[in-house]
């Protein structure tokens, strides 16, 4: 075999898919810097011809010398016959509490009993020889609408947390105004109220203000705090350090957060010698009962308020922290929890079935904690992305770290499952953002070469959120956008996942907007979405003239989209009545879950987010006008709660009344 050969096979080995087709199917084949920097990603040195030979053959035999799988996945709750034994003895060790939970004596094949659903560890011994098999027992498919809720159909609204304005005017909506949001929306008979994720951003990063570019996923953004409702303190927060940023129009994230953070440092002082005791006995307990995870999270941040935000310009032996300071990183999670908490408990006492419908982004910053804090499962020198593909015809490099593969299976998936379980503890239903990448993950390495799909062990993934799903009795969405292999949409629904649908990008046999009544029931079905326009913004084309005044399209090309977007309005009635049609259309849709966004109850023309901008487009920072007081009686809220309850999608069979 020949070097590139070798090369070639290593990758395979590694999972690295040799080509894929883009959009226009295009096809794209992986070279040998691509390939080795793909590799090197998951840890093996592929510095010269001489050690991609040693790999390839240390990893050969890694592979045919073992006597059993490296993993198995069953069914929980049923007996299992594996498909191999030589006689070995074994044990099956529970991987929460490190306890045998079953065993056996020599046979030629291993039965396993009935198992909970959870992760395993089986260590087996035959003729001296004892090996590790990773069992995964998962339930046959995720919790579905139906039998978490005992109802078919449902509506919510989505809502841009930071954009909230509560009554004590600090410039950043925060857990106790989602919570009043989901009283809101639950008296008017949705079923859940749905944000952005809520991942930590980095208590000392000022600069970061995407949801999607977290600092660590498996903790919360704690500049969401209600500083008015720290368990165990009493009385109103002085908002004078927030007035300027509670004036602003757009929220002034740097500002806030300098204030913020200065407030919390107050608060935490006043709880540790003026707060109730029964709330500092509950965070004694948190803390002392808490995993080693969240100790190596609040050290992370501690660290990062004297060394910088950027662990990477960190030097190679780090400090201990203060130990104080690390406290009060932990006690900032058992805050946010709690409030998290009480605004779920608001959701489902205003009646919602399901209540919080939170987000879970795909990747961490590649300078943030979990980056740090799961250095031994991260993938080095790539970033996640994606290919050219109808959200970024160019192609798109997100700056954020992905698990490697064979370093996430070897931890048994431990760092995965701990972020599934924060993001389900408090939710009814969680989104989880560009679902592909359980199947295949695109990844652009740091070298200049040219990006490429990395296998992922998709069954295993399936089988982790089905456990952690079950355990929070949780409804899962997939955002399947993008290049969709074959087949992984039909395998995602068999799983129990609920697709998702966005209405501006589907499209019938006359190319005009696809009726979602004939759409299928397992799915959540939008219109617009933060990264798409709103609808007033569809309808006025206003997506089209940022495209145009950023140089991305010309003249002509603008004049043939606006066109076209006349043309979708005129086929569902006229502009004024569009909104209307599509809050109908959105009603007696096929799904099970549909959701209207906050931004197009109000009439919002911009977005979000225009994905490929950064400070060219308001991205992340746009304030919602009414307060939430005044959302109370809004009047098209009201109109849009009347046509879903008259679709039969209000939680109650009462379906909405003003006295509600």
């Amino acid at each position: 075999m020949s070097a590139e050969d070798d090369l070639r096979a290593l990758a395979d080995l590694c999972g690295v898919l040799p080509a894929y087709y883009d959009l226009n199917g295009g096809l794209h084949v992986a070279g040998p810097d691509t390939l080795r920097a793909m590799v090197a990603a998951s840890g093996i040195d592929v510095s010269n011809d001489a050690a991609v030979a040693e790999a390839l053959g240390a990893l050969r035999h890694q592979i045919h010398d073992r006597w059993f799988p490296e993993e198995v996945i069953v069914e929980a709750g049923q007996g299992a016959p594996l498909q191999f034994g030589l006689g070995a003895v074994w044990h099956l060790h529970s991987d929460d509490a490190d306890r045998v939970v079953a065993e056996g004596a020599p046979a030629d094949y291993i039965t396993l009993p009935p198992l909970a659903a959870g992760v395993y560890q089986m260590t087996a011994s035959a003729s001296g020889r004892t090996e590790h098999v990773t069992v995964i027992a998962a339930p046959r498919r995720l919790p579905d609408v139906g039998s978490v809720t005992g109802r078919d159909r449902h509506w919510g609204v989505n809502c841009a947390l930071y954009g909230l304005r509560g009554d004590r005017g600090l410039g950043l909506g925060d857990y106790a105004d989602l919570g009043h949001m989901a009283e809101i929306a639950g008296r008017r008979g949705a079923s859940f109220v749905g944000i952005n994720p809520i991942h930590t951003m980095g208590h000392s990063n000022v600069a970061a203000i995407s949801p999607y570019s977290p600092s660590h996923r498996g903790f919360l953004n704690t500049t969401h705090i209600a500083l008015d409702a720290i368990p165990g303190l009493e009385g109103a927060v002085d908002a004078t350090p927030f007035a300027e940023v509670a004036r602003a129009e757009t929220v002034q994230y740097q500002a806030h957060k300098r204030a913020h953070n200065a407030a919390l440092d107050t608060l935490f002082t006043r709880f540790q010698t003026e707060g109730a005791a029964e709330a500092v006995a509950a965070f004694d307990r948190y803390a002392d009962t808490s995993d080693a995870a969240l100790a190596t999270f609040a050290r992370f941040e501690a660290l990062s308020e004297g060394l910088g935000d950027d662990w990477r310009a960190w030097p190679g032996e780090v400090p201990d922290p203060p130990q104080d300071r690390v406290r009060f990183h932990i006690w900032l999670q058992w805050v946010a929890e709690a409030q998290l908490a009480a605004a779920q408990d608001r959701a489902r006492r205003a009646g919602m079935p399901l209540g919080l419908y939170l987000d879970l982004a795909v990747g961490p910053r590649r300078d943030g904690a979990e980056a740090w804090c799961e250095r031994d499962a991260i993938a080095q020198g790539v970033s996640i992305g994606a290919p050219p593909d109808h959200l970024g015809p160019e192609g798109q490099n997100w700056d954020l770290a992905a698990f490697a593969p064979r370093k996430l299976r070897a931890q048994r998936y431990a760092p995965l499952r701990r972020i599934l379980a924060q993001t389900m503890r408090h939710a009814g239903i969680i989104r989880i953002d560009h679902v592909l990448g359980l199947n295949r993950s695109f990844w652009v390495p740091d070298d200049g070469s040219p990006g490429a799909y990395m296998r992922q062990p998709f069954e295993a993934l399936l089988a982790i959120i089905k456990i952690e799903a079950a355990r929070h009795n949780c409804i899962v969405i997939g955002e399947d956008l993008g290049l969709v292999p074959d087949g992984f949409r039909e395998t995602m629904h068999d799983a129990g996942f609920y697709g998702y649908s966005v209405l501006q990008y589907e499209r019938g046999a006359d190319d005009h907007l696809r009726d979602p009544s004939y759409g299928p029931a397992q799915v959540l079905s939008c219109f617009a979405t933060h990264d798409t326009p709103t609808v007033a913004g569809f309808a006025t084309a206003r997506d089209v003239a940022w495209w145009e005044r950023l140089g991305w399209i010309d003249a002509d090309a603008a004049a043939d989209l606006r066109a076209r977007r006349a043309g979708d309005v005129a086929a569902w009635g006229d502009a004024d009545g569009f909104a209307a049609q599509v809050t109908q259309r959105l009603a007696h849709a096929g799904a099970a879950l549909v959701t209207v966004q906050l931004d197009d109850v109000l009439g919002l023309e911009e977005a979000q987010n225009l994905p490929g901008t950064v400070d060219e487009h308001p991205n992340w920072r746009r304030k919602y006008a009414p307060t939430l007081d005044t959302l109370e009686h809004h009047a098209p809220l009201h109109a849009t709660a009347a046509t879903m309850a008259a679709a039969g999608r209000g939680h109650s069979d009462k379906g909405y009344s003003d006295d509600h």
